[in-house]
């Protein structure tokens, strides 16, 4: 599982998904996320926008990332 640092309190998931390498555009990232694609603490997440806080689990295209604070 990769670890994901952000620098903010909280980061939307597109924006997560991008920073990860996980999505190659923020386009990418908002379809794959609409589509039912990305899962967020084990639960499909379908809202571009999720507010993703350190300690959650995001999962895409069979990889998990684990998001810590700086």
């Amino acid at each position: 599982m990769e670890v994901v640092q952000i620098h903010t309190p909280v980061i939307e998931l597109y924006k997560l998904l991008k920073l990860a390498g996980q999505a190659a555009s923020g386009g990418d990232a908002k379809m794959a996320i609409a589509d039912g694609q990305v899962k967020v603490n084990g639960a499909v997440e379908t809202r571009k926008r999720k507010q993703i806080s350190p300690g959650d689990v995001v999962e895409y295209a069979g990889e998990q990332c684990q998001v810590i604070a700086e």
